[in-house]
C-alpha cells in the first residue's frame, strides 16, 4: 500500500536542518550542512532522471581517472 508522504519545500528542509543544529553552530557549519543537503538533492534528482551508472562502471571510471 502506497503512503502519501507530503513533499517538503527546499526552504522547509533547510529550516528543519537548521532547527536540529545547536545554537552555537557557526556560519561555516551551517553552510556545510546546506551544501551536503544540496548535494543529496542533486543526487536524488539524478537518480529520478535515470542519470546513474552501475557500480562496475563507476569502478572502471575511477580506475581510468586515478590510473590504478
Amino acid at each position: 500500500m502506497a503512503t502519501d508522504v507530503p513533499m517538503l519545500t527546499d526552504k522547509q528542509i533547510a529550516a528543519e536542518a537548521l532547527g536540529r543544529m545547536p545554537e552555537t553552530a557557526t556560519l561555516a557549519e551551517i553552510s556545510e550542512r546546506m551544501a551536503i543537503l544540496a548535494g543529496l538533492d542533486r543526487g536524488q534528482r539524478d537518480i529520478d532522471a535515470g542519470r546513474v551508472v552501475s557500480q562496475e562502471e563507476a569502478k572502471q571510471r575511477s580506475r581510468a581517472w586515478t590510473g590504478s
